[in-house]
């Protein structure tokens, strides 16, 4: 009986272990995978998108609409878009230009 509770512990133990893991690395920006970007589009226009990876966002330029990527995953509901005022649209397009980033397609 002993060993039984001692194997349970253990397993409990490596489990909360790798659950804290997941945490660390679900919290950090995740690069998406470059083939996923070269056929994103806005479901809205249907147009391409600038990705922001240090943001970890997507970001439509034409319609000022930015889609978030949650855990490396992008959110492309217009429902959960944000619109950007003049401001953020301004340094956002100052960003890209000034990293050099490329639309989606």
């Amino acid at each position: 009986m002993r060993r039984a509770c001692r194997r349970i512990v253990d397993a409990d133990h490596q489990l909360t272990r790798a659950s804290v893991k997941v945490i660390a690395v679900s919290n950090s920006a995740v690069s998406l995978n470059p083939r996923l970007l070269e056929i994103l589009a806005c479901p809205k226009d249907k147009g391409s998108l600038i990705y922001y990876e240090d943001e970890q966002v997507l970001y439509n330029p034409r319609l000022q609409m930015c889609y978030e990527i949650r855990h490396g995953i992008p959110v492309m509901l217009i429902g959960e878009a944000k619109t950007v005022n003049q401001l953020e649209h301004e340094r956002l397009a100052a960003k890209a230009k000034q990293l050099g980033l490329k639309p989606t397609f």
